[in-house]
């Protein structure tokens, strides 16, 4: 059983920073890619960044790139996600989950086998 706590969200002015963490149990935390998503009221989950096992190869959504950066600890069992230059769009719940398929299919929402509670985010203007 994997279970996957998010922590570090809040409320931040627009232009702001929050850096979000989620901590898993299971000793099998480093052999998985880990991704990010967020889910808006009314809107879909998105997929936000992932990062693969190792924490060599990364990916992002384009509507955050350059302005987040996923990381890891496999000691710490731990994936962060840094946010600068919050924009108000950027408000939701954001969850982690590890992903079954690799780095290179992180943004397929299926292959995630595990999420976390999830932990709100919410930028003023």
């Amino acid at each position: 059983q994997v279970e996957l706590v998010e922590s570090g969200g809040g409320l931040v002015q627009a232009g702001g920073s929050l850096k979000l963490s989620c901590a898993a149990s299971g000793r099998t935390f480093s052999s998985y890619t880990m991704g990010w998503f967020r889910q808006a009221p009314g809107k879909e989950r998105e997929f936000v960044a992932a990062i693969s096992w190792s924490g060599g190869r990364t990916r992002y959504a384009d509507s955050v790139k350059g302005r987040f950066t996923i990381s890891r600890d496999n000691a710490k069992n731990t994936v962060y996600l840094q946010m600068n230059s919050l924009k108000p769009e950027d408000t939701a719940i954001y969850y982690c989950a590890r992903n079954t398929g690799g780095i290179v299919a992180s943004r397929t929402i299926d292959l995630y086998d595990y999420w976390g509670q999830g932990t709100q985010v919410t930028v003023s203007s």
